[in-house]
């Protein structure tokens, strides 16, 4: 019988095994679905299907930089245990060199894996090992001529910078910034007018009504002075530098002849939402007792 794609497509979108594992029950089954299903589950290849609608929000953010190439990966698993299992990292490492070579994650999943098959094979054989729903969220690149750092902080955070001028240690020095200091934008230019203007209206709000009374002028001062400050906290060059805090990123970055151009900042599992469970709750309710 003639293995189709679309049968191929079908069996992965039930199993959630890999195409190739798809590809061979589907031959050794003559086509049939439901023996196909049942072999992959023999074979241990179908567990991730039972396991896809778990909430994966440990894991690791890994990095791979090869030249002017930096990639970001974040790789979510349901535990923090196994995401220090050496499978999960093995897998995680080898996902981060495969994304030097693509665009996105969707390219990524079909990418070759470095011990052969796709990465999206290997994602299935690496959940059928640790036992627990394991996903590839999100990656951002950086592509450049210019310098690009990469840092991580013990595996929850990554940060990818881009500088034009200045030096790889400067590049990294801000990366390091970036992960302490998270800021939402690079400078003034990139604050969206709606947030200046809010502020402006909160400081406005919050003064006096001696303050408010003062000449336009001295008003206007006084709200300009607030707002600066505002900016300051969340823009990187108008923050004070983690490795000399008695200069601004601003500062460092001129004395060097150097301009940021670009950074990503992932935190493992942000955004996504955990469900808590209160255990003592549960049991007291089903005993009625709560």
């Amino acid at each position: 019988m003639e293995i189709t794609a679309q049968m191929v497509k079908e069996l992965r979108e039930r199993s959630g095994a890999g195409m190739m594992e798809c590809k061979k029950a589907l031959t050794q089954n003559n086509g049939d679905m439901d023996a196909s299903i049942e072999w992959l589950r023999k074979q241990g290849l179908a567990k991730a299907d039972k396991k896809a609608d778990r909430v994966a929000a440990e894991g690791r953010i890994v990095l791979a930089q090869d030249a002017g190439k930096g990639v970001l990966v974040e790789i979510n698993s349901e535990t923090d245990f196994v995401a220090k299992d050496a499978n999960f990292l093995g897998f995680a490492d080898n996902v981060a060199k495969a994304a030097l070579g693509v665009a996105d994650v969707e390219a990524l999943k079909s990418a070759a894996y470095a011990s052969g098959g796709t990465v999206e094979e290997a994602r299935a054989a690496v959940i059928a090992k640790v036992g627990e729903n394991v996903q590839i969220r999100r990656m951002v690149r950086i592509d450049s001529a210019n310098t690009v750092a990469g840092y991580l902080h013990g595996g929850r955070i990554g940060v990818l910078v881009e500088l034009k001028g200045g030096s790889a240690d400067l590049a990294r020095g801000l990366a390091m910034h970036i992960a302490a200091m998270n800021p939402p934008h690079i400078a003034e230019k990139d604050v969206p007018a709606e947030f200046i203007a809010k502020e402006k209206e909160i400081e406005l709000a919050k003064m006096s009504e001696k303050d408010k009374s003062k000449p336009v002028e001295i008003l206007e001062k006084i709200i300009s002075g607030k707002i600066n400050k505002i900016i300051n906290d969340v823009t990187l060059v108008g923050q004070p530098y983690v490795l000399d805090t008695n200069e601004t990123v601003g500062n460092v970055l001129k004395k060097e002849g150097a301009e940021v151009i670009a950074f990503h900042r992932l935190v493992v599992g942000e955004g996504i939402e955990k469900v808590v469970e209160d255990y003592a709750a549960e049991v007291m309710k089903q005993a009625g007792l709560a």
